[in-house]
């Protein structure tokens, strides 16, 4: 009788994904997209050569994987705030946005790793693709968010959704540069400053 192999239940194989991913998202945040290497991945999460490429023939499979991640999160969040009943009001929704951002921008938080994913995507068509597509879904949740705010009297009737929530979307990645490269402003500062600009001047 031939013995049979116990099968790997599809928990584990998403466990030991997830574990190589952890350690690729920790040498990419220590050293960057370029100078880690699969053997420095390898290392990190101790598995053997054999386990790792299993996964993730290649570096390029990883960053790909990790970009997912870092903007799989966002669009839980962007998509949950474009259809929250009552509609937010549009500074209450960019401040959850902005919540988000703070969340993941310590030193182990997964959006530090966008900036490097938009370098590593001027250089890979694929990636570009995918962050195109990803970023362009973004701003079309900041533009149901600005369409919802003109129905609700927030925004003046001849008000354009495309061009508010394109601006509108623009203060998150501003504010995620920001905070990543310079350690500021605060949240609480920001959103001060985009009151005043929405205020217009004083009549």
């Amino acid at each position: 009788m031939l013995d049979v192999m116990p099968r790997v239940s599809d928990e584990h194989l998403a466990a030991r994904r997830q574990q190589i991913l952890d350690a690729a998202r920790q040498c990419f945040l220590r050293d960057g997209f370029h100078n880690t290497s699969m053997q420095d991945v390898i290392a990190e999460a101790g598995l053997s050569v054999g386990a790792v490429y299993r996964y993730f023939p290649s570096k390029n499979d990883l960053i790909t994987s990790i970009a997912q991640t870092v903007i799989g999160g966002a669009d839980d969040i962007f998509t949950e705030l474009a259809r929250h009943e009552p509609p937010l009001p549009l500074t209450e929704a960019l401040d959850r946005a902005l919540a988000y951002v703070d969340g993941q921008t310590g030193e182990d938080g997964m959006l530090r790793l966008a900036i490097q994913v938009w370098s590593e995507s001027l250089r890979d068509p694929a990636l570009a693709e995918f962050v195109r597509t990803t970023y362009t879904g973004f701003r079309e949740r900041f533009v149901a968010m600005a369409r919802r705010a003109r129905e609700a009297g927030e925004l003046p009737a001849d008000a354009d959704p495309t061009v508010v929530g394109t601006a509108l979307f623009g203060l998150v990645p501003g504010y995620l540069m920001q905070r990543v490269l310079t350690g500021s402003p605060d949240r609480a500062s920001y959103l001060a400053g985009v009151r005043t600009l929405l205020a217009g001047p004083p009549r």
